[in-house]
């Protein structure tokens, strides 16, 4: 569908009836302090591209990039505009018109091949292994990079040796009886850089009667793709998952990631699909989809009786912007938690402020992103906590960098992580 006819562009812009209340919330604008930075502004703009007053530039793009697409000021929004979705498909626009040769490459050849991720997974294990990154600062190296990559390069430590794929079985049998037989949707960030989730994870859902299965032909749920001007893409990786996961005969589809709960959700998938054919096939594949901590406590409802002391440990819980404001996610997480022997859950101020990791903004917004950081660090560190739960890989990158930066000994775990300890 062309940009002018998505009903996001056409129908939602003329209910902004220029309020403000967007401005409040939005943790870019506390930043930038400019209208042109604030969620209104970026309505505005969406309109004069849609009108034609504009052209589809990279100055265009540039404004509309500082935007972490949290869905804060959607979920505030009185008038029920889905701000982060017109941003998304001007973003796609312009990239239509200009094209990139470098997102070419990024996101519709290396991020649409999950063989080719891994292998740029192991060179930077290999590169970090063998003391290259440090090296390559030490040189000035890095310097070289454009953008904001010289610093956002520090983000990317400690990278694994080996994936959560190449880890786990792509059929994992129940312990004892089976009673469910699950998808997991295991995601990028998981896959790559947090693969003890995934451990975790299925350590969990088999010892509580699931058969899991992970399929080897699953690819990117597209959630970056959106981000980053490339909805089409995101399209086809749709497409493809929905075909791989609808032919194994599922009960249910989990995930750990908040933002693959979110792309994969009825809302995201009628945005990116359209309707009609979210209508024809995507209804069944998104109602099967649900977030782990979810799945856990309310479907699977696990044996608790045998959980013996994850800790002690003092936890505090961070709201990722993409289970908490897309999905509205957010006491089950913290249920979870309470129910693990050792765990002492400390509520911290603003929990779901937005961390300002949101996937690639880290790296392409490197300094934007660490001052939204650094106020949620304060708030962490005002708990004294020992550990920082979160569901999101992203926010875990994110919020690990936040204790380098801040030099603040707590560790972050996905609370699935606290989960399989006390089994």
């Amino acid at each position: 569908m062309k940009f002018k006819e998505l009903p996001s562009v056409k129908d939602q812009i003329k209910k902004c009836v220029r309020c403000g209340r967007c401005r409040t919330v939005c943790p870019i604008f506390a930043e930038i302090k400019n209208e042109t930075a604030a969620p209104r502004g970026h309505v505005f703009m969406v309109q004069m591209l849609r009108d034609g007053v504009v052209e589809p530039d990279n100055s265009v793009y540039e404004r509309l990039g500082n935007c972490l697409l949290c869905e804060t000021c959607s979920t505030f929004c009185p008038s029920g505009i889905d701000i982060h979705e017109l941003n998304a498909a001007a973003r796609s626009y312009i990239t239509e018109q200009k094209g990139s040769p470098g997102k070419h490459l990024i996101f519709d050849k290396l991020w649409c091949n999950p063989a080719l991720l891994r292998m740029s997974s192991r060179m930077m294990w290999g590169a970090q292994t063998l003391g290259l990154q440090k090296l390559a600062r030490t040189l000035g190296l890095t310097q070289l990079l454009p953008g904001d990559l010289p610093q956002a390069e520090k983000i990317l430590t400690q990278v694994p040796r080996r994936s959560a794929r190449e880890q786990l079985k792509e059929i994992n049998p129940a312990r004892g009886e089976r009673k469910l037989r699950v998808g997991y949707f295991l995601g990028c960030g998981t896959d790559l850089f947090n693969p003890e989730v995934a451990l975790a994870a299925v350590k969990v859902l088999t010892h509580n009667g699931c058969e899991v299965v992970i399929p080897r032909s699953m690819k990117c749920c597209g959630l970056p793709h959106v981000a980053n001007g490339k909805l089409g893409t995101a399209r086809e990786l749709l497409r493809h998952n929905i075909r791989e996961f609808s032919a194994l005969k599922l009960d249910y589809i989990v995930t750990d990631c908040a933002s693959c709960s979110s792309a994969l959700s009825r809302k995201n998938l009628q945005f990116v699909l359209g309707e009609e054919e979210f209508s024809r096939q995507g209804i069944h594949f998104a109602d099967q989809v649900v977030d782990l901590t979810v799945f856990l406590l309310e479907i699977l409802k696990i044996d608790t009786k045998t959980l013996k002391m994850a800790g002690p440990f003092r936890v505090t819980y961070h709201d990722p912007c993409h289970l908490a404001k897309a999905q509205n996610i957010r006491q089950q997480p913290r249920e979870l938690l309470k129910l693990i022997p050792g765990v002492e859950l400390v509520e911290m101020v603003d929990a779901d402020r937005c961390c300002g990791g949101s996937g690639t903004f880290s790296l392409t917004h490197y300094d934007l992103s660490s001052r939204v950081l650094d106020k949620k660090m304060e708030n962490i560190k005002a708990t004294e906590c020992e550990v920082v739960a979160t569901c999101c890989p992203s926010c875990t990158m994110q919020l690990q960098h936040g204790m380098a930066r801040h030099q603040y000994p707590a560790r972050v775990l996905h609370p699935v992580e606290l989960l399989a300890r006390a089994y």
